[in-house]
């Protein structure tokens, strides 16, 4: 017969692991997140039990198992490699109705410990006839359509309320975090920007409402004005209100403006980090923005307007003497005048130069040169928005590891 699955409230209730192998390494942590004490009997333990000792998390007794362990015990988990030690663990308990689990033989254990996830507040644990690969793949599936909402997300009686401000990350769709996708599939709204993940928005249900706040360069372009008031007209609505930005929220995304909209209007706000594409592209091209011996430190620099222009506050000499990385966003269009303006405060000429379009993207391409030749390869080459610019060695540490890399190729 199939077992009797039960949610177990451990919380402040004595728990008995014996063994202190990969196993207990492995059930003891969620012993733990469900608030159990946990007593550890085994003659050694692995690093990672041992930091859970040290720290007080659980008590270790560094012996053999003894008959009277299962003292107290509400349940017992019988975890050694010792299949006559497990016999004996899981004979006591028998006989003190206790339930026992065994990790060695599933058809002798009064109980099986399911494949268990969590998403907020819901817990999936499944069992397949005490197979736990099976089990295990079935939980990841069922924990990953939760986490991204294709199951059932927008009926949830808890929904949120007010407006997310979702970091969509660098471009590729599987780069938004967790967090991200799951609000993105409860949404009432979603305002969505030009560089979001726009192949995420094919997932909307179809009731969901799509409002393009596209700001397209030198083109269509909705303003920040009317942005901010169809985020607080809709939440006054009573609808969950995703806005939907690439990278972070809070580089370069206006994130601070729209969340003090909010906050004037008595919307509640949620903020949900994404991956900021001035260290995604780079990355994704092979370059890291700091590097052991080359640069410790990087600038993230907009270069919305001009190194001339009036309304910049950018200092240029400052960063031109600076040995860290640059990275540069919004810069394509007005490289030649960067590339100047670094070249005349003191940045070498020979400084090599990466720029990057459509990074993370099946698109991705690059361009690498120095700082005296860059705005011409770029222009020549046809680079357009949206590109990162990186400025500095590292790019040199790129050019490395590819040509390690083709040097092992076959």
């Amino acid at each position: 017969m199939g077992p009797y699955l039960l949610g177990l409230r451990l919380s402040g209730r004595r728990v008995l692991v014996v063994g202190g192998g990969r196993v207990a390494q492995r059930r003891v942590p969620a012993l733990l997140e469900a608030g159990a004490e946990v007593t550890v009997v085994s003659p050694s333990v692995t690093p990672a039990l041992d930091d859970l000792i040290a720290a007080g998390r659980i008590i270790w007794h560094a012996r053999p198992y003894e008959v009277g362990d299962c003292d107290g015990a509400w349940l017992v988990q019988a975890c050694t490699d010792d299949r006559s030690v497990n016999t004996a663990v899981a004979a006591e308990a028998e006989a003190k109705r206790v339930w026992c689990v065994r990790a060695d033989d599933k058809d002798a254990a009064a109980a099986w410990t399911p494949a268990s996830g969590r998403v907020g507040e819901i817990s999936v644990a499944v069992t397949a006839g005490g197979d736990p690969r099976r089990a295990a793949g079935i939980r990841d599936a069922v924990v990953e359509a939760l986490r991204d909402g294709t199951v059932d997300a927008r009926r949830n009686r808890t929904k949120p309320v007010g407006v997310a401000l979702v970091g969509g990350g660098p471009g590729d769709p599987g780069l938004i975090t967790v967090r991200g996708r799951q609000l993105l599939a409860q949404a009432d709204v979603v305002v969505a920007d030009r560089l979001a993940p726009r192949a995420l928005l094919d997932e909307l249900a179809p009731d969901v409402e799509l409002i393009d706040a596209a700001k397209v360069p030198y083109g269509r372009s909705l303003s920040q004005e009317t942005i901010n008031d169809i985020l607080v007209d809709r939440a006054r609505q009573g609808k969950f209100v995703v806005r939907l930005k690439g990278g972070d929220p809070f580089v370069f995304g206006r994130g601070g403006e729209e969340m003090i909209a909010c906050a004037e209007a008595g919307i509640p706000v949620l903020v949900v980090p994404g991956i900021t594409s001035a260290v995604a592209v780079p990355a994704a091209a092979g370059v890291p923005v700091t590097h052991r011996g080359v640069s410790q430190e990087f600038h993230v620099i907009s270069v919305h307007v001009a190194p001339d222009d009036e309304r910049s506050t950018v200092d240029w000499p400052g960063l031109a003497r600076s040995q860290g990385t640059l990275v540069l966003l919004m810069a394509v269009e007005r490289l030649p005048k960067v590339a100047e303006a670094l070249l005349r405060d003191g940045r070498s000429p020979d400084t090599p130069v990466m720029v990057v379009q459509d990074g993370t993207l099946p698109t991705q391409r690059a361009v690498v040169a120095s700082l005296s030749t860059v705005a011409d390869r770029v222009s020549a080459a046809g680079i357009r928005p949206p590109a990162i610019v990186v400025v500095g060695d590292v790019v040199r540490v790129g050019q490395e590891v590819e040509m390690v890399r083709a040097e092992r190729l076959p």
